[in-house]
Formats: structure tokens, C-alpha cells, sequence
């Protein structure tokens, strides 16, 4: 009996600390899915940081305005994965990014891309 509750116990640690963890944050919690956004600009600035990557465009709005826009990205270990790397995007790059606008945003100031 006591190596029943034994191997019972093994097995329970060990499977509870197996579980993956899936994402450490809700897509919906900080991007709104009914906002849809199309950037179209100039990358001025490149942040290749755990645990998200950040690129920065330069867009320019309907009244001719300049405006940077964040667009976060996905973790440098999951686009490397997918072929990118530090070079893949250089300063200056004309950029298309299709992702969804920040939750309560009325400013252009931030984007998910599905990587």
C-alpha cells in the first residue's frame, strides 16, 4: 500500500510539473480582434528583446502626420525558428504590417502581427 501511494505521488509531481505552459498573457486582454489595422511605413527602430520583439514604424497619417506606431512581434527565439534573424529588417525598410490595434486605443501607438 505504501508503494501504491508512493508511485501515486510520482507520478502526480512529475506530471504536474510537465504541463506546458501555452501563453503567459490573453491576446484579447491587450489587443481588440474587431480592430483590424494596416500600417504602412518606414521601420525606424528595432527592439530584438525577450520576451516579445518590438518594431517601430514611422506612418504617415490621413492629415500628413507622422506617427511611430509599436508593433509587437513574437519572441526572437520563435522567429528565428522561422528563418528571421537581427538582419532581416534593416532601418529605413518600407514595411506593410497587418495585425490588430491595443485594446482602448484612440492613438496610434500600438499592434500585435501574428507571427
Amino acid at each position: 500500500m505504501k508503494r501504491l501511494f508512493m508511485a501515486a505521488g510520482i507520478v502526480l509531481g512529475v506530471s504536474g510539473t510537465s504541463v506546458p505552459v501555452v501563453a503567459h498573457h490573453a491576446f484579447a486582454a491587450e489587443f481588440d480582434r474587431k480592430k483590424p489595422i494596416t500600417l504602412v511605413g518606414t521601420l525606424s527602430k528595432v527592439e530584438w528583446v525577450n520576451p516579445h520583439t518590438w518594431f517601430h514604424i514611422a506612418v504617415t497619417d490621413a492629415k500628413g502626420k507622422v506617427v511611430t506606431w509599436r508593433v509587437e512581434g513574437g519572441a526572437p527565439n520563435q522567429l528565428m525558428r522561422r528563418g528571421w534573424n537581427k538582419d532581416s529588417l534593416k532601418l529605413g525598410d518600407k514595411v506593410t504590417v497587418e495585425g490588430f490595434a491595443a485594446s482602448g486605443e484612440t492613438a496610434s501607438t500600438g499592434a500585435q502581427v501574428s507571427t
